[in-house]
């Protein structure tokens, strides 16, 4: 039989190290550490773009046929803010049709379809195509100049534009990017 003194000294200190773990473990939480750049962890938290593409009215693949993607003009904000920004009484007046936050007033990567989106009315501030096209309108939360498009907001757009040309055949050259996208 192994020598039982030192058989007490391994499962004591055994004992001593799993409890200190799991205190460890306790007291982060649900807090995961930072992973740079694209955490998984906050990425599963995200709804599927697909749920995101419904709306309360029925759609038409003839009703769209271009993607605008343009930047809030903002360091932050979630749709009630930026309305207010814009100075317009309520998010209802957005005159965008998704919204994707930057952790600074929605999660990261996190894609809001607005009224205009769920009642599938056309945005009227489609500047580069003058109006010529029934454009889906997509706000990217940040400013383009200090503050630039996460990571994570940059996959969900693209996941996003995606299915939105599946969904109502839209070619690529019918989707507009800001000047300095990426």
């Amino acid at each position: 039989m192994p020598n039982p003194a030192r058989l007490v000294k391994v499962l004591a200190t055994l004992l001593a190290s799993m409890t200190v773990g799991a205190i460890v473990l306790m007291t982060m939480g649900h807090n995961p550490p930072s992973a740079g750049p694209f955490s998984l962890w906050n990425y599963e938290c995200l709804d599927p773009v697909k749920e995101m593409i419904s709306s309360v009215t029925s759609q038409s693949r003839e009703r769209w046929d271009g993607i605008e993607i343009c930047y809030s003009g903002t360091r932050s904000g979630n749709v009630e803010q930026l309305a207010s920004y814009n100075g317009l009484s309520s998010s209802k007046d957005l005159d965008y049709h998704f919204c994707v936050y930057n952790g600074l007033g929605g999660n990261d990567g996190q894609i809001q379809p607005t009224d205009k989106w769920q009642k599938q009315q056309s945005a009227s501030g489609s500047v580069n195509w003058n109006n010529s096209v029934q454009a889906i309108r997509v706000c990217v939360v940040a400013d383009g100049r200090n503050v630039r498009p996460t990571d994570c907001q940059i996959k969900r757009i693209n996941i996003l534009v995606e299915e939105l040309s599946r969904n109502f055949d839209i070619e690529s050259e019918s989707i507009i990017y800001p000047n300095n996208w990426r």
